[in-house]
């Protein structure tokens, strides 16, 4: 790091409490943190303690309704009430007890980091438990109950006029997408898996905004088993050709590691390295940036992931041995940070690239 001030992480033991509770991501929140604290990251780092989102604050993107549902049925843990269905939550965002208090605990971490770069406390802030991009204003989508990405992006533009979100997740960044997809204020930009029957099913080159926001979300749809070379020299040449044309103030970067090779997704097939040179590329900027975690389905390489991805904020190389701490057997049979790709084949065709990266600097040449 340079003579800016350290990173903010957001972190508290009650926080992690409540995000360790997900059903699809059952104590990742405590091993991203014990890795964290394993490797002696914390002490680089200004930990700040969030405070759950108001209804106010969580007002600010999504319907009353839609909120006032979400607490009821999770004051009642009712996962059966018959207007569930209409807010989207069911199968893949079951409504359990607690949910309403575990939404407003990411949305106000996510708060909490963006408030912390508006008030030029750091450079860098981090919400790994957050980015949770596919909800909608007035309903819950896959796994996501609460778009913290979204209400970070509108606390950062009551100080910023013009906010990049770049979406490293394997899934397309919809919730996001939809929440900008009439502003010229924010541009969305996401990197994803997008093939037949796969969620969300959007996400398209040719998806590409809507009226004062046409051109101002950019896709890049990719196939299945795409390494690290070739995601970073995609990742590069359409982060440049954004940062020029867009001329952002602030960055919000969502880092989801379902991307990862080993992820029960079994997609993709990136290592952390690949993911640290694209952030890497985004911090050369020297702008406020808010980094956000997503999906990311194995836990132990999503902590690796992540662990590495906070050295690469701090500048600092990580040893190879997984040091001894509280989830070190969910680390083996090796107990290394490096995760190795597995050798399945890259689907993605050159030709079909070079038609992609065609098509979003065409786009990008209307955007003023």
């Amino acid at each position: 790091m340079d003579g800016s001030p350290p990173p903010v992480y957001v972190y508290g033991a009650e926080y992690v409490a409540r995000c360790d509770a997900l059903c699809k991501v059952p104590r990742r929140a405590s091993m991203v943190h014990a890795l964290l604290e394993a490797y002696s990251l914390l002490k680089h780092m200004r930990v700040v303690q969030p405070r759950p989102a108001t209804m106010e604050e969580m007002a600010a993107f999504h319907t009353d309704a839609y909120l006032q549902h979400l607490q009821q049925v999770s004051e009642e843990g009712n996962e059966d009430h018959p207007d569930s269905a209409e807010f989207g939550l069911g199968y893949d965002c079951p409504a359990s007890q607690g949910v309403f208090e575990y939404a407003a605990a990411i949305g106000g971490a996510t708060l909490t980091a963006a408030r912390c770069l508006a008030e030029k406390k750091c450079r860098v802030a981090i919400n790994w438990a957050g980015g949770w991009h596919h909800a909608k204003k007035d309903e819950a989508s896959g796994f996501c109950y609460l778009n913290d990405a979204v209400l970070g992006i509108l606390e950062l533009r009551r100080k910023f006029d013009r906010v990049l979100y770049a979406d490293l997740d394997l899934h397309h960044g919809d919730g996001v997408e939809d929440a900008f997809s009439f502003t010229s204020k924010v541009m969305t930009v996401s990197l994803h898996k997008f093939a037949p029957g796969f969620f969300p099913g959007t996400g398209d080159v040719t998806e590409v905004g809507f009226g004062r926001g046409r051109y101002y979300s950019i896709n890049v749809p990719l196939q299945d088993g795409i390494k690290n070379e070739t995601y970073y020299q995609i990742c590069e040449v359409v982060l440049k050709d954004v940062y020029a044309a867009f001329c952002p103030e602030a960055v919000v970067l969502q880092l989801g590691a379902d991307t990862i090779a080993g992820d029960p997704m079994c997609a993709f097939n990136l290592t952390p390295e690949g993911i640290g040179k694209c952030l890497n590329y985004v911090l050369q900027w020297q702008l406020p940036t808010l980094i956000l975690g997503g999906g990311g389905y194995h836990l132990a390489n999503t902590a690796r992931c992540w662990t590495y991805l906070t050295g690469v904020v701090l500048g600092k190389t990580l040893p190879s041995e997984i040091p001894d701490h509280e989830f070190f057997t969910e680390y083996g049979p090796d107990y290394v940070l490096e995760i190795t790709p597995s050798c399945r084949p890259d689907r993605n065709e050159p030709q079909r690239i070079r038609e992609i990266l065609s098509c979003v600097k065409g786009n990008l040449k209307h955007v003023t």
